[in-house]
């Protein structure tokens, strides 16, 4: 079944939830390196990496949009230099 994205009920991300995910998972980082890099301790990253995979999990099982919220950020993206074309 296929809705309009104004038409789905949805999840809230915060940035921090965000970013936890993508050191996690995306990264493949440990919980206590993840931590480090965002300068909490380990039992808070993974207070908060628990509340976002909860929140992915209800938007995909759920048909629910996710939303990423919570301020101004600026994502920049780092590209290898391959000296080929993208």
């Amino acid at each position: 079944m296929c809705k309009p994205l104004s038409k789905l009920k949805g999840v809230r991300l915060t940035l921090d939830e965000f970013e936890a995910v993508r050191l996690a998972d995306l990264d493949g980082l440990k919980q206590i390196d993840a931590a480090k890099r965002l300068k909490i301790s380990r039992s808070t990253f993974s207070r908060i990496v628990a509340s976002a995979r909860n929140k992915i999990a209800d938007g995909l099982v759920n048909i629910k949009a996710i939303r990423i919220e919570g301020g101004c950020c600026e994502i920049i993206k780092n590209k290898k230099l391959s000296g080929g074309h993208d």
